[in-house]
């Protein structure tokens, strides 16, 4: 530890700041809710936009390569500032579950190791490393607690994730996540919507229900049917105008999954089911218990009744063995899937899984010739997806994110029903609405990537919101925490629809 450290640890009255960056899926940043709310209880306050924090968290993933070479070098670029100012450095998550140990060794000035299991023990390992002048290493091997029992520090007051399992009962042999997160563990259905009643009581509109795999929730109390009734259970919620979940598994999306889609009102037209692979052969290969025709029959019946659902999916290119007629099965089966969009992967070897070991590894220069193939095609679908669009009226839940270039037109954003991307004007006069709040425009053009509106005044409408409302505080506030509470009387904000998958730099 540094002297400056040591300084700050005797005049524990001086309030400590800290900042969590976030690598990885969904389920990382859900977490990384959670290790705020945990700080922020501890008795730590968010350092400010471009201030060196006390302490810095890295929340990690450890699904592909790049997320090694991403945490071990932002690790590096630390190092002089934690030499300079006594910064303490804490790495959780995926990759810490998982390198354990090595952590320390390629990176010694690490202060705190935890894993995926144990994040509520973080603020006692960073006083332990703070008291003991050493890195403090805690990695369980099973759940501690449930983390929606934690406290959370949600981002914004509109949405909220809300998990409804954790971990994963699956082998898939590219996916190292089951040994990192463990065997799948369910909430109770009321725990669960205890929690959605809290969100939408300070003022949440939409919350989105998150697990590894969704909809085999209910398999830890034996209820096959389990998810279905949670989406309809949901529906009853007074005040709740937005439902969403992900990610399901295609082996197990059952049809009254897709009944409860279609036949409870605020359960939203879209579906995330990944993909992974359209060969059969490469499907076997990866374990995914699903082939090709399956995938294409359940969109077909997601369609038939939900005709406006919207459709995104994730794809990995170059999995072992991978043939060139392997690959152009992919093809047709995006070709025939008319996906909004596709988080596309190039597939990267993880030690520990079964396909790290398997023959035929595919050399990077023909994975990355397919990958920019596939991107050409989904490319070129979200595009025409998107032109369908044009000239249809959209209700858009506005968010606070205007978009890279929302200062430059004045533009600002909301999400349609189907969680496309859109980004308006305000007609001049007209009620500007504010984040949470919404507006029915009509789509006036459709670019590649995302939809845009310009309305005439007549076109235009807002309807406030509860969660506009909660916007209107959490501005007044003058700390900028925000004034909902989504555990005991802990001050928190609520993040936002489907947040960025990767927070920070």
């Amino acid at each position: 530890m540094t002297e400056a450290l040591l300084d700050r640890t005797e005049h524990s009255s001086v309030l400590r700041t800290y900042q969590v960056r976030t690598f990885g899926c969904q389920m990382n940043v859900h977490d990384s809710e959670r290790i705020s709310g945990l700080l922020e209880e501890a008795g730590y306050a968010k350092a400010a936009e471009g201030a060196t924090p006390d302490l810095m968290v890295f929340n990690t993933c450890a699904v592909r390569e790049n997320a090694d070479n991403r945490l071990y070098g932002n690790l590096g670029q630390l190092k002089p500032i934690k030499e300079q100012h006594g910064m303490q450095i804490a790495v959780g998550g995926c990759l810490a579950q998982k390198d354990q140990d090595a952590v320390l060794k390629r990176a010694p000035y690490v202060d705190v190791v935890f894993g995926t299991h144990n994040i509520g023990s973080l603020p006692t390992l960073l006083e332990r490393s703070r008291h003991n002048q050493e890195a403090s290493i805690e990695i369980l091997e099973s759940l501690e607690t449930f983390p929606s029992t934690l406290p959370t520090k949600r981002e914004s007051v509109h949405s909220g994730w809300v998990s409804i399992s954790v971990g994963c009962n699956n082998t898939c042999t590219f996916c190292i996540v089951p040994s990192l997160r463990g065997k799948e563990r369910d909430r109770r259905p009321g725990d669960v919507l205890a929690e959605v009643q809290a969100l939408v009581g300070d003022g949440a509109v939409e919350v989105t229900l998150l697990g590894q795999n969704v909809n085999t929730y209910g398999v830890e109390f034996g209820d096959r049917q389990a998810f279905a009734k949670l989406l309809r259970a949901c529906g009853e919620i007074r005040g709740l105008e937005r439902v969403r979940f992900t990610s399901p598994h295609p082996a197990s999306f059952t049809d009254d999954v897709i009944d409860a889609m279609a036949e409870t009102p605020n359960v939203m037209p879209q579906l995330h089911m990944p993909l992974q692979s359209g060969s059969d052969r490469i499907l076997k290969a990866m374990r995914r218990s699903y082939r090709g025709k399956k995938f294409l029959g359940i969109l077909d019946k997601v369609r038939e009744r939900i005709p406006e659902a919207a459709v995104t999916t994730d794809i990995i290119v170059g999995f072992p063995g991978e043939t060139e007629e392997d690959f152009e099965d992919t093809m047709r089966v995006v070709e025939a899937s008319r996906f909004a969009s596709a988080y596309t992967f190039q597939y990267s070897p993880r030690p520990g899984t079964p396909a790290a070991d398997m023959e035929d590894q595919i050399p990077k220069e023909v994975v990355q010739q397919r990958f920019v193939r596939l991107l050409e095609l989904q490319d070129r679908i979200t595009a025409e997806e998107n032109a369908t669009l044009e000239g249809t009226v959209q209700e858009l839940l506005v968010t606070a994110d205007t978009g890279s270039k929302g200062h430059e037109t004045g533009r600002l954003s909301g999400r349609a029903p189907d969680n496309r991307l859109v980004h308006f004007s305000v007609p001049e006069g007209a009620e500007p609405p504010r984040p949470g709040d919404f507006v029915t425009v009509p789509i006036t053009h459709a670019a590649s990537f995302h939809l845009l509106s310009d309305p005439a005044p007549e076109d235009f409408t807002v309807r406030r919101s509860a969660a506009g409302d909660a916007w209107d505080r959490w501005q007044a506030d003058s700390c900028g925490v925000g004034t909902t509470k989504v555990d005991a009387d802990k001050p928190s904000a609520v993040s936002l629809g489907m947040p960025v998958l990767r927070v920070g730099p």
